[in-house]
């Protein structure tokens, strides 16, 4: 799966428009974040048909940009999250974004979009989701 971000100015409404754009054209938001920083709003989006939803974003006026993204299951403790990120550190893999899309109590789902996809594979292949959809 792809993560799509979208920076633009922050404003009343943005949030709306890009939602009702992708809605009126059937894609459906599977995750999403959101911040507000120097004016700017980074809304990031995980979507199944990336393709299709960046170009509708993109037709409309929006500054969008796309990459891989992994989904790895993790702990719910204390310090797990530190032992991924020591790992990819570690292995100088500079974690771009990392959302918690699902947590039932003993675990959680993350993507983690990183710089260099395949050695991150291969880092966290012991608690790697191949399929998420």
């Amino acid at each position: 799966m792809q993560e799509i971000t979208v920076v633009a100015d922050d404003r009343v409404g943005l949030l709306a428009d890009i939602s009702y754009i992708l809605g009126t054209t059937h894609i459906n938001i599977e995750s999403i974040s959101v911040t507000a920083i120097g004016g700017k709003a980074v809304i990031t989006l995980l979507v199944k048909n990336t393709e299709k939803a960046e170009a509708v974003l993109k037709n409309n006026g929006f500054s969008v940009s796309s990459g891989n993204v992994l989904f790895v299951r993790v702990e719910d403790r204390p310090g797990a999250l530190a032992e991924i990120a020591k790992r990819l550190a570690d292995n100088k893999i500079n974690g771009e974004n990392l959302t918690m899309v699902t947590k039932d109590g003993n675990s959680g789902i993350l993507s983690i979009k990183v710089d260099r996809l395949r050695k991150a594979r291969d880092v966290l292949k012991d608690c790697l989701i191949e399929n998420i959809d």
